[in-house]
């Protein structure tokens, strides 16, 4: 089976199971102050996790575009990704264990479905302790699937589990099977995550006994049901929510590898167009052991580029933010195909083969194309002066004292970003050897620095949905809207973040805003809050949606919701029309007159044609 056969599959089987298929969120996150990417599926549905409506229903599937970066450096292994697609069905609230985990186990299994062999399927289960008792309700529901296919599925000895005891269903510790809260306190719960056994042999390095958590490889992970049935309160106790939510996880390109029995992603349809073009264009085989780790590198990072640069709301390379982790996939990639003994622009050839490959899924790339090449030429362009620059520094540093010490090699990566492996291929030549382990002591300062930084960034756990950022958000709507009028009907969201301090609103314009356009920004959405105007949604279809002036993403995929769009309307029909109509999840407040006041505080450029504003609310303004 391909990728698309498989999306199309779970799509289907959980149509058919009254799920309303709903489409990717961006990767970009709206409103959201706490992550740079959409990481996973449940990330765009915390509002509807909390306790909003969605307007698609109780019971949701989709296949969600996801980015994550935290292991960067590991990409190139076997099993390491940027940019996943990821499958998911949702229970708001709707049913429970029972109806989850026997689909689960019917699609993985069924015949029509993906017909994998339930022999070599393997689940794991919460184990209890001393707060939360073990997770019995999923044993005996797994234990009545397997029946289904004729095996008794034993439960494994929780200190000692070992496949060679037959079991099948595996209890774990909170690390292996609970999820959440986000934060210190709110819904949570146990999980169970699902194994295939891959055949191959154990490797005792791992330990004596294997089991579904073992690292040896023989185990992989496919499938994670997380059951939120508990909100953790600030004492510690863990409450039973009558609001039970159902939140699954599958990533498609594991989930592919294992259906047509392959070693790793990389030899899936994800992946081999784009590993043969780069063969094409370098000379190399990904047979090669020298070459593997860099084809993987150019092909993973390439197509999280293409994602992000494609995006509705995608973003350009830059120094800050999502820009910059652009910016480091770009030439990282474009570092790791020289390394190959590609030269000239080879990006946009290499993008142009994503493209054509996730397309019919993903129309937005094709809508962007243009962008996608140009962004990508660009920065490849700009990365080779950087490399330029790197040379002479690594030339001066090495003139003052006949060696590059671990310390310059490091001062070369995280101020020029000339790369170590470049360093040391120079620095051999030369008849010398970095010191690796003085590098390595350096970054991992570095690294400390960037948590510590991270932490503070991510401290807020998923989206923080306050009465501050509630507010901040409404203003979004209301900045939009005065930007169009005083700007011009061009002007279009590209993107928001907002904290509990202030709120940063990006929008499409060729030039600088000049203060008098700004002042008057300002007091539009400050009349709108003097006269503490009504904020109400109304669910709807596209068509009618587009009928009525609401603006924001209209994609053919909104189709796939039928009536169900949430749209937010600001003032009153009947005393002059709306002021606002935008496409949004929500949440907004009751009434203009909550923000109290808006202040815009500084307008600049983030890219061509993009400017960026920050404005804050509050009473005092």
């Amino acid at each position: 089976m391909t990728t698309a056969d498989i999306r199309a599959k779970f799509l289907e089987f959980f149509k058919q199971n009254g799920h309303a298929v709903i489409p990717s969120a961006s990767l970009i996150p709206e409103n959201d102050p706490t992550v740079l990417f959409t990481t996973s599926g449940m990330h765009p549905l915390v509002p509807y996790l909390l306790g909003q409506s969605h307007p698609g229903g109780t019971r949701l599937a989709d296949v969600q575009k996801c980015i994550r970066t935290g292991d960067i450096d590991d990409v190139g292994d076997n099993r390491h990704l940027t940019f996943f697609e990821m499958l998911g069905n949702w229970s708001l609230g709707d049913y429970f264990k029972e109806e989850a985990i026997a689909w689960s186990f019917e699609f993985l299994t069924g015949e029509h479905w993906l017909g994998l062999d339930p022999n070599r399927l393997y689940v794991s289960v919460f184990r209890g302790d001393e707060v939360v008792i073990r997770d019995d309700e999923a044993v005996r529901i797994w234990q009545e699937a397997f029946k289904t296919v004729g095996i008794e599925a034993l439960v494994a000895d929780v200190e000692h589990p070992d496949i060679a005891s037959g079991a099948h269903i595996y209890p774990y510790g909170r690390r292996q099977n609970w999820w959440g809260p986000a934060g210190l306190t709110g819904p949570c719960g146990p999980d169970t995550e699902m194994y295939y056994n891959t055949g191959r042999l154990h490797d005792p390095a791992f330990g004596d006994a294997c089991h579904p958590s073992c690292d040896c490889g023989r185990f992989i992970e496919i499938w994670n049901d997380v059951f939120m049935q508990y909100n953790k309160t600030v004492d510690g106790d863990y409450v039973p929510l009558t609001h039970r939510n159902v939140d699954t996880g599958m990533g498609l390109e594991r989930i592919t590898a294992v259906v047509n029995g392959k070693a790793t992603v990389f030899e899936t349809d994800a992946f081999v167009p784009i590993i043969e073009k780069i063969e094409a264009l370098s000379g190399t085989s990904y047979g090669d052991a020298s070459s593997i780790r860099s084809i993987r590198v150019v092909a993973d990072h390439l197509r999280a580029a293409v994602f992000i640069l494609g995006d509705e709301r995608g973003v350009s390379p830059s120094n800050v933010e999502q820009g910059y982790v652009l910016r480091r996939l770009i030439r990282r990639a474009v570092r790791h195909g020289r390394q190959l003994g590609m030269s000239g622009a080879f990006a946009a050839e290499i993008a142009n083969v994503i493209i054509v490959m996730f397309a019919d899924a993903y129309p937005e790339l094709a809508t962007n194309q243009e962008r996608i090449l140009t962004e990508l030429a660009r920065e490849e362009e700009k990365f080779g002066k950087t490399l330029e620059k790197g040379l002479r520094e690594f030339e001066k540093m090495f003139s003052k004292s006949g060696a590059i010490s671990g310390e310059d090699a490091f001062v070369l990566y995280s101020t020029y970003g000339f790369p170590l492996e470049l360093t040391e291929e120079i620095a051999k030549d030369r008849g010398q050897k970095i010191d690796r382990e003085t590098f390595a002591s350096e970054f991992k300062k570095h690294q400390e620095l960037s948590r510590s930084g991270a932490e503070q960034k991510f401290a807020g756990g998923l989206a923080d949905h306050s009465a501050e950022t509630t507010r901040l958000h409404t203003a979004t709507h209301l900045l939009d809207q005065a930007l169009r009028i005083v700007l011009g009907t061009h002007v279009f969201q590209r993107g928001s973040n907002i904290t509990s301090e202030r709120l940063r609103f990006d929008f499409s314009h060729p030039e600088k805003i000049t203060p008098e356009q700004l002042k008057k920004v300002e007091e539009i959405v400050n009349d709108v809050i003097k006269k503490d105007l009504p904020v109400h949604f109304e669910i709807m279809g596209a068509a009618k949606a587009k009928e009525v002036g609401a603006i924001g993403v209209f994609e053919d995929k909104y189709a796939a919701l039928g009536d169900s769009i949430k749209v937010y309307f600001v003032g009153v029909p009947a005393t002059g029309g709306y002021f606002s109509k935008e496409v949004c999840g929500g949440p907004h407040v009751g009434h203009t007159g909550e923000l109290g006041g808006f202040k815009i505080l500084k307008e600049e450029a983030v890219s061509s044609g993009v400017r960026r504003i920050k404005a804050i609310v509050g009473e005092s303004l």
